[in-house]
């Protein structure tokens, strides 16, 4: 009796690889519920478990409302009076006397600067001044005794000539010593810098034993009651804005959306970029300081027709968001997708239709 062994060589090559395939395909299939699945839901929005209208629940019919189609542009809030103070020839700092957050009158000395070249230079020019001033004044005297002698004929035409050229050279060299004094004085009061204005100091950018140079500044300067947003929009929106138009700026700290002004607009856009800068004058806020940055929001396009709804009728969970929706007698709750805020209006891109009625005191419901 034989007996017939039977091995893997004896199957045929393909065997084995639709056998695979095959396993494969069931997984795929009972995966996605075609095979063994029970009963199916149906695609689409799933209403959550309904229940009873609470007692004073309003309820709003879902209509639609112009909006804007408004873009946020992000600027810094800056003084429209600032400035850098800096020392107009090179001198060793010897004395800052304002830090930043120090407010200053007009007048207050700011920084001082060594003087002592500046001092010797004033010295010599004072002393040249005098010398000159000397001369002329013998030049004076000398001019008075020749003109006498000239009237009584005791001076030759020739000496009373060369007396009064002398008499007004000399005159012309003390006018020019004084002169060069008073400027030497000015230079040696350059290096007290002094504040320009009142205001309030924004930045300390050097410090005692640093040597001060020419538009080198050494503290900023700043007006903290005359602000204004600086931002660059883009180009495509150079249209929609107009000088002394009223536009909206928001700023996240403190949360704040005021009414602005636009103050000032770049005659040209910027070849670069492609944006225009544009300047916004803000009102008196408390809280709102120099530095900061702040949005100019913009509307770039035409207005649209869009869903909105008040925010107090929006449900939060966790990341979620839902209304409740009524439907003949029954309240459901439904998950919505929402867009942008207007006030008190948030737009609703999904979830919801007009002519829908929803719960507008969503609180109580929950």
């Amino acid at each position: 009796m034989m007996t017939e062994h039977f091995s893997e060589s004896n199957l045929p090559r393909w065997l084995i690889p639709a056998a695979a395939i095959t396993a494969l395909l069931l997984v795929i299939l009972f995966a996605l519920g075609i095979l063994g699945g029970g009963e199916k839901t149906e695609p689409g929005n799933t209403d959550l478990p309904e229940s009873s209208l609470p007692a004073g629940a309003q309820t709003l019919k879902v209509g639609t409302q112009t909006a804007e189609n408004n873009l946020s542009w992000q600027g810094v809030v800056k003084s429209r009076l600032a400035a850098k103070i800096a020392p107009k020839l090179n001198a060793r700092i010897l004395e800052i006397a304002v830090n930043p957050g120090d407010k200053v009158k007009q007048g207050q000395v700011i920084a001082r600067l060594d003087d002592r070249d500046l001092r010797a230079a004033y010295n010599a020019a004072s002393a040249g001044q005098a010398a000159a001033q000397a001369q002329a004044a013998q030049a004076n005297a000398e001019e008075k005794r020749i003109i006498d002698l000239f009237n009584k004929q005791a001076a030759t035409r020739q000496n009373y000539e060369a007396v009064l050229a002398q008499a007004q050279s000399a005159r012309a060299t003390a006018n020019q010593a004084a002169s060069s004094a008073q400027q030497s004085k000015v230079m040696l009061g350059e290096n007290v810098l002094y504040a320009p204005f009142d205001g309030v100091v924004g930045e300390r950018l050097q410090e005692p034993g640093d040597m001060g140079l020419p538009n080198q500044a050494i503290v900023t300067l700043h007006k903290p009651d005359d602000l204004r947003l600086e931002a660059s929009i883009a180009s495509h929106c150079a249209a929609a804005i107009k000088l002394g138009m009223e536009v909206k700026v928001r700023f996240d700290t403190p949360q704040q959306t005021l009414a602005a002004t636009v103050d000032e607009i770049a005659p040209e856009i910027d070849p670069q970029t492609r944006t225009l800068a544009v300047k916004v004058k803000l009102p008196n806020m408390p809280g709102l300081q120099h530095g900061q940055f702040g949005w100019l929001e913009l509307a770039c396009a035409s207005a649209q027709q869009a869903v909105m709804i008040p925010s107090a009728a929006i449900l939060h969970y966790g990341q979620l968001q839902a209304v409740k929706v009524l439907d003949g007698q029954r309240l459901l709750t439904r998950h919505i997708r929402t867009g942008k805020q207007y006030g008190d209006q948030v737009e609703i891109l999904s979830g919801l239709r007009a002519g829908e009625t929803i719960l507008s005191n969503a609180g109580l419901g929950q």
